[in-house]
């Protein structure tokens, strides 16, 4: 991908104030150039789908997808069909992480259905999720960065190329997103981008947890923390000295207003809490020996809580028993959506989460939805939820006071009944009241996700690494986490654990080899390394003390963004142990040892 020119699927060119103005003002100037490799989602379910053809004559595709009505919006244009003929549904998906926004498979299972008029199903084996499902984007950037002596960032300069394989799959979105939320962070008169997605003779990329996120925050956390030291500064003062604060505008090269602004902030605790952490002294100790070097670092991160253009709609009846049904097309595939929109229909509703059944992820039962990825399930189908069991709790409160003859004020929605003043209704015996009176005890409505707000992340590592083996043991993980208003705290924590493990992966084992025709050679998990349990620190995880004024029920996205400040920050930590600063991944101990070793006397 030396030379784009030739087969450039996008390109991205922007500028906010002048890069040139800022690299004259600068007292200090550093310039690097970063890679970051591919990773396989590695989810424990792979791709399936079965097609069948039911009485009704349609077609039926249950599938293994975070996207089932734009599925069913492309089978209908494969086939040249109404939409409609097809029914798509899921049940609880093993795993996504991006992966399963494709369309892979179900066309297959749909095309022999049709000439067989059988049911039929297709599911991948692992080596052909590592052949024809899509990966995380490899990223080259030339990184340039301008500041003056007290650190204060005077120019931001960035050449990406995006490597997107055989297909263009996610090609523009990632690369636009890549450069958005990573130089939006950073308080800087002067940005400038020159951005490319070219096609390479690989296998295909495509949308990936971090979704082009996780590679540019690599590339400017370690830019920034080596532009510190060479001014001779602390890097976590320039990192505090640089990031975004209340009541700045959100801007990356784009000049144009944005739908994205800052509900709460909690950046400043999430530092806070991470710096004090690290130097505790809580962890494990470094290992006895004077092979071993120590370090530690940290890095941020700040990601938009919902993707442009997202649509969710959620419906919300009373049902003759008394109880509620929730219906709303996002999936659930260890995201926790499920649990999160029983209780945000709960908590509006105010009753206990085994009064709210949940139907979700079926085009036939439950209205649209534009997919459950980018950390939509709580910011905007959450948000659906709420607005639809809202309007229904107006309607029941605003039936009960013609039926009792008390004020609505005088009113309150309980576990299984109405309470208005002395007096109760039981739900069932309203719903039944209300049915003889011809009334309506549903409601329906739409989110567009917009306003977007944002939600930081810090992640913080000690290290010991082994200078003969160059082998790295992470003594001390440290997470915080601005998420607003957490509604679970269990799930939102697993989140942030999983999205850790997925990092540490990726920064230190993961790596998917080709040769020199572009074919895959570690297909299986037998030779493609992801962490085991034991590889995997335990992580002290912080909350923020916020609540968004944005987001639903105060709370943001915390799905997929704390996986961004992984790597960084244990670059970082790498580099404050040996002095080496590696500029590609991954920091496996092959990699290590061959600078440690060039280091030797």
């Amino acid at each position: 991908i030396a030379n784009p020119a030739l087969n450039i699927v996008r390109e991205i060119h922007g500028e906010n104030g002048s890069v040139e103005q800022g690299f004259a003002e600068a007292d200090a100037i550093y310039e690097e150039t970063f890679e970051t490799h591919r990773q396989q989602h590695a989810h424990l379910e792979t791709h399936i789908a079965i097609s069948y053809l039911g009485e009704d004559g349609r077609i039926h595709v249950r599938t293994s997808t975070q996207t089932p009505f734009p599925t069913k919006e492309k089978l209908g244009y494969l086939f040249s069909r109404d939409p409609d003929h097809f029914h798509v549904y899921t049940e609880r998906v093993g795993g996504g992480f991006g992966g399963k926004q494709e369309m892979l498979g179900e066309e297959l299972c749909v095309l022999a259905t049709l000439k067989t008029r059988r049911p039929v199903k297709w599911e991948f084996t692992r080596t052909e999720e590592f052949i024809g499902a899509p990966s995380r984007h490899p990223f080259n950037f030339q990184v340039k960065l301008g500041a003056k002596k007290d650190g204060t960032l005077t120019a931001l300069q960035l050449r990406v190329v995006s490597n997107t394989g055989a297909h263009g799959n996610h090609a523009g979105d990632v690369l636009a997103h890549s450069i958005n939320e990573p130089l939006t962070l950073f308080r800087c008169a002067n940005k400038k981008v020159d951005a490319f997605a070219v096609y390479t003779n690989t296998v295909p990329t495509g949308a990936f947890r971090g979704y082009g996120v996780t590679q540019t925050a690599y590339a400017l956390n370690c830019a920034l923390y080596e532009l510190a030291l060479q001014l001779g500064l602390d890097p976590i003062a320039v990192l505090r000295k640089n990031v975004v604060r209340p009541g700045d505008t959100l801007l990356s090269i784009w000049p144009g207003p944005a739908d994205v602004e800052i509900g709460s902030y909690g950046l400043d605790q999430c530092l806070d809490m991470v710096e004090t952490a690290l130097a505790s002294g809580r962890g494990q100790p470094k290992p006895e020996g004077a092979e071993w070097f120590e370090g530690s670092g940290l890095a941020v991160s700040m990601l938009d809580c919902a993707p442009p253009g997202q649509r969710s709609e959620a419906r919300v009846d009373l049902t003759p028993e008394g109880r509620y049904t929730v219906r709303v097309g996002a999936t659930e595939f260890g995201n926790g959506t499920v649990n999160v929109h029983r209780q945000i229909a709960a908590t509006i509703l105010g009753c206990g989460v085994d009064r709210v059944q949940i139907i979700n992820a079926d085009t036939d039962q439950t209205p649209y939805d534009t997919g459950t990825f980018g950390s939509v399930g709580t910011t905007v189908s959450g948000a659906a939820v709420r607005d639809a069991s809202s309007v229904l709790k107006s309607q029941i409160l605003a039936l009960a006071q013609r039926y009792i003859g008390t004020a609505i004020e005088h009113c309150s929605l309980g576990d299984g009944e109405i309470r208005c003043g002395d007096r109760t209704l039981p739900l069932a015996e309203f719903f039944a009241e209300a049915m003889r009176d011809g009334q309506r005890v549903n409601a329906m409505r739409k989110c567009a996700g917009a306003p977007r707000p944002v939600s930081f992340n810090v992640q913080g590592f000690r290290i010991a690494v082994h200078r003969i083996t160059g082998r790295i043991e992470i003594l001390q993980s440290v997470h915080a986490a601005d998420a607003g208003f957490v509604i679970n705290p269990m799930q939102c924590r697993g989140q942030v654990e999983g999205s850790i493990a997925q990092g540490v992966g990726w920064t230190l084992f993961e790596r998917m080899t080709f040769n020199e025709k572009g074919e895959p050679l570690n297909t299986t998990f037998r030779n493609y390394r992801i962490p085991t349990f034991a590889d995997i620190p335990r992580t002290e995880v912080h909350f923020a003390d916020t609540y968004d004024t944005i987001g639903t029920l105060g709370a943001k996205a915390m799905s997929e963004s704390p996986i961004n400040p992984v790597a960084p920050a244990l670059a970082n930590a790498l580099r404050d142990a040996t002095g080496i600063r590696f500029t590609s991944l991954p920091l496996s101990a092959d990699r290590i040892f061959e600078r440690l070793s060039a280091l030797a006397p």
